[in-house]
């Protein structure tokens, strides 16, 4: 992390913005003459309680209805239970894919960045410790 540190700090080094006075003015300008403002809200709708009792009635019927639905279609059985001859099913097959898969290598300077990252890990574990009295 040391290298990333310094790397930003150079390069936040060679940043070079210049504004002119009278951008400067402006831009002051418009952040002091600028007051904030809160959206009205809509005012909220109450809805009638006749859309309450509509909408719960319509619900309890629907479920009331799905539920002579199903035990309509059930049938009852004997008290024996026989397994049911089950149908083939025909099932499509996707095609299958061969994937092909390589270990990757680390290029040299990744190399070097994960172990300039482990070095971090351990130097910064050691200061805990210390810190620590371990």
């Amino acid at each position: 992390m040391d290298k990333l540190t310094k790397q930003l700090k150079r390069d936040a080094a060679r940043i070079d913005v210049q504004v002119s006075d009278e951008l400067d003015r402006r831009i002051t300008a418009s952040l002091q003459g600028i007051t904030p403002q809160m959206p009205e809200r809509p005012p909220m709708q109450r809805r009638p309680p006749v859309f309450w009792w509509a909408s719960s009635l319509t619900g309890a019927a629907a479920a009331i209805l799905l539920i002579v639905m199903l035990n309509s279609r059930t049938e009852l059985h004997d008290t024996t239970i026989e397994p049911k001859q089950m149908s083939p099913v025909a099932v499509a097959t996707a095609p299958t894919i061969q994937w092909k898969a390589e270990s990757a290598m680390l290029t040299g300077p990744l190399q070097q960045e994960l172990e300039d990252l482990q070095s971090d890990i351990k130097k910064a574990e050691e200061k805990v410790k210390r810190d620590i009295g371990l």
